[in-house]
């Protein structure tokens, strides 16, 4: 048996242009999904799978400080918040650092790709397996185990790659990395290969790639490996690629819970609607008080 990672990686370098103009100055990750920052369901999720480090890749110290503030203890602030009238406000930011949890910090200096990004965090990493985790992928399972915790369960069992997939239609696999020789068990998918975004002519199966991921250290070893890809930009599915060619196996995960894409003004937008609904039965009535308004 394996045991568990205890760091996750979490990329947060870039400009995130498409999440313009907020991102002029504020960091995607700190827009909100149901009154909560995005990069908050990451830290929370890996929380709960017992991971007890976040490595943010930052690319410029203004990206880093609003991590490192928005991660830090905030005694005055709670002060102010000790009346009993307060006594949600004051518990919704003592839950914002998880019990346990170290923050450390990477810089990215250059847009180089992912896989480039998670290079960053090698001496911080040292020789520990790891998480990486995209902070604009929300995946929220409202019956059981969140995202994090799943693919640690069956890395625990397995070892070697595991990562979190989805199946797509064949049209849309173009936007993906994809499975290749990929044989399914159950919820499990064991994988000979990754492609990054073939071709349509191309596409080796329906599984597509879109992390989270658990990744063994030797991964970390391949990366300065890797050379640029069709995108030119080093990217992460291209050294898991190489390291299931050398022998190491991939096991996706077809997890539970659903996904809400918040990458960009629109898909948060749509995120944000469909949580509301699902969650709130006053958002429901209101929702449809106001759709018969505009009928």
């Amino acid at each position: 048996m394996k045991q568990k990672p205890e760091v996750c990686i979490l990329p947060v370098a870039g400009l995130s242009t498409r999440n313009l103009p907020t991102t002029k100055v504020l960091h995607k990750g700190f827009m909100t999904l149901n009154n909560l920052p995005v990069i908050q369901y990451a830290v929370n999720s890996c929380a709960e799978a017992g991971i007890k480090e976040i490595v943010f890749i930052y690319s410029d110290d203004a990206c880093k400080n609003m991590f490192a503030k928005y991660y830090a203890p905030a005694p005055d602030l709670e002060a102010r918040l000790t009346a009993p009238s307060k006594a949600d406000l004051l518990k919704s930011v003592q839950k914002i650092i998880p019990a346990g949890m170290k923050f450390s910090f990477a810089c990215q200096s250059e847009p180089k790709g992912n896989g480039h990004a998670i290079l960053m965090a090698k001496d911080i990493v040292g020789e520990r397996d790891f998480a990486v985790m995209w902070v604009d992928d929300v995946y929220i399972n409202k019956h059981g185990a969140g995202i994090m915790k799943q693919l640690c369960d069956v890395y625990e069992k397995n070892g070697g790659i595991v990562e979190n997939i989805m199946e797509c239609k064949r049209e849309d696999m173009v936007r993906y990395g994809a499975l290749v020789g990929a044989e399914r068990e159950g919820n499990i998918v064991r994988a000979k290969g990754l492609v990054e975004k073939p071709k349509l002519e191309e596409v080796p199966s329906n599984y597509a790639s879109m992390g989270p991921y658990i990744i063994p250290n030797e991964v970390m070893k391949i990366l300065p490996e890797v050379t640029k890809g069709s995108n030119g930009e080093i990217n992460l599915t291209d050294a898991l690629n190489l390291a299931a060619q050398r022998g190491m196996p991939i096991y996706g995960v077809l997890t539970e819970g659903n996904r809400y894409d918040c990458g960009t003004n629109a898909d948060l937008l749509k995120a944000n609607i469909k949580l509301a609904l699902e969650t709130s039965p006053e958002m429901r009535k209101y929702a449809k008080d106001i759709l018969q308004t505009l009928s």
